[in-house]
């Protein structure tokens, strides 16, 4: 699971914004698909550079892409894939994403509204928002346990 931070976060959640506010969404496109979107944020990349990249440096979706993935190669797509890498995202997280097929993720959906299309728009937006939320969870988890005073007598 992607480690959380403010950074990421927000990505999420501006991507899934502009998705419901209707941004370009093609699932079978590179810079438009739900990585794509993703990407597009994280990089600040258009979607036709994110697709140009993509087709330059070997076929496949995201899936694919990011099995093939050299962090040293210097082909566009892998310094795409790394900076997404970098936002603190995991490879599989991509392939996740790609898919709406992160079980965390899904199972803080209602039971009846857990079978996403990975295709379909409105369950990428559900996706993303639900993933944001549970990363600002953990991240508030993180930083409460950091700050938790351990009463004196505890360590004597």
């Amino acid at each position: 699971m992607a480690q959380p931070s403010t950074f990421l976060i927000e990505a999420l959640r501006k991507t899934a914004d502009k998705l419901a506010k209707g941004a370009p969404y093609q699932w079978g496109h590179m810079g438009s698909c739900n990585c794509g979107n993703l990407a597009q944020e994280i990089t600040q990349l258009s979607k036709a550079k994110i697709h140009e990249y993509a087709l330059q440096t070997r076929f496949g979706d995201w899936s694919e892409q990011t099995s093939e993935f050299c962090p040293t190669s210097n082909l566009p797509m892998d310094i795409v894939i790394s900076e997404m890498l970098n936002a603190g995202l995991t490879r599989t997280d991509l392939k996740h994403l790609e898919k709406l097929s992160d079980k965390q993720v899904l199972k803080r959906l209602p039971a009846n509204n857990r079978y996403l299309m990975h295709n379909k728009r409105d369950d990428v937006v559900k996706y993303l928002r639900t993933w944001a939320d549970l990363l600002e969870e953990q991240l508030l988890e993180k930083i409460n346990i950091k700050n938790v005073v351990v009463p004196a007598k505890v360590l004597v």
